[in-house]
């Protein structure tokens, strides 16, 4: 077992795809930095703390990005954006079979507020332009700084979401949500909180997570090959009538639990036989105790 929390960008990149097939695009050794963060005399990482590039997952070609939260917490600027967009246009010029994004990031660099925040919106586009072309696109979230901001709506911009329960996934992240409402609407140092709300195990129940696995990167290995298989069976395209449907879904959750103040009060709606048992259950243990009564996001 590896564990998925403890290992770097790189070490993900090693026991995901097959032995010594990854091929990287703009390594360090072509020292591809920040202008931003070196004219603000702040630390520079010479891959900008995202690894891409290309490799095999069981024989099939995919393209492969890795966020490193060790750099600034895996936070997006310009060039680490442009890499994730570089990379998602080669996939589609390449005709790749699927695109993995290892996302671990605390959002946009404040160092580089207005290039990362155009940044990130043009992942999103891109993302959306690889599923276009028939390309399925998943992501993967385990590592300790979860993923949030804008590269948390990257996340559900693809095609799959695949968990642990360690990861953790949302727009805004637990500071942030104190800082400007207060403790008193998010306590942050409440870890317990923290990861019913945000943690893998609510987001598959509540349809934003599509499958959650334990910390081990084979079994995130296996996640992944399922969910492309399954994705290019069903294809990959977000259809209008797809996006009405998720619409709906969205819609009836917030009908649902718009006015919950505790995630164990949804898992509780849900039907899930002793809910406040769901923290302590291994992934597998949780899977089969919540059964059918998780919501299913469309395509699934």
């Amino acid at each position: 077992m590896t564990s998925y929390v403890e290992s770097n960008a790189r070490e993900r990149m090693q026991h995901l795809l097959d032995a010594n097939s990854f091929e990287e695009f703009l390594p360090p050794s072509r020292r591809i930095v920040s202008p931003h963060l070196e004219q603000l005399d702040a630390p520079v990482s010479f891959d900008d703390g995202v690894v891409i590039g290309r490799g095999r997952l069981q024989g099939k070609k995919v393209f492969v990005a890795a966020q490193e939260g060790g750099f600034m917490g895996g936070a997006v600027g310009e060039v680490h954006g442009a890499k994730l967009v570089g990379l998602l246009k080669r996939a589609i010029k390449e005709e790749a079979e699927a695109v993995l994004l290892l996302l671990e990031t605390g959002g946009v660099r404040l160092h580089e507020a207005n290039a990362g925040l155009i940044a990130v919106s043009e992942v999103m586009r891109a993302v959306l332009d690889v599923r276009a072309a028939g390309i399925p696109v998943i992501s993967l979230v385990g590592g300790s700084n979860g993923c949030f901001g804008g590269m948390g709506i990257v996340a559900r911009c693809t095609n799959a979401v695949v968990m642990s329960e360690e990861g953790r996934l949302a727009m805004s992240g637990p500071e942030v949500i104190e800082t400007a409402n207060g403790v008193e609407e998010f306590d942050s140092r409440d870890r317990a909180l923290v990861w019913r709300t945000t943690g893998g195990k609510h987001r598959y129940l509540i349809g934003d997570c599509q499958a959650i696995v334990a910390d081990d990167l084979s079994r995130f290995r296996d996640a992944a090959v399922q969910q492309i298989a399954q994705w290019q069976r069903n294809g990959t395209q977000l259809t209008l009538e797809a996006l009405e449907r998720e619409h709906e879904m969205l819609s009836h959750r917030l009908d649902a639990f718009g006015n919950v103040v505790d995630p164990m009060d949804i898992w509780t709606s849900l039907g899930i036989e002793a809910p406040g048992a769901v923290p302590l259950l291994d992934p597998d243990a949780f899977v089969d105790r919540v059964g059918e009564h998780r919501i299913v996001r469309t395509g699934e």
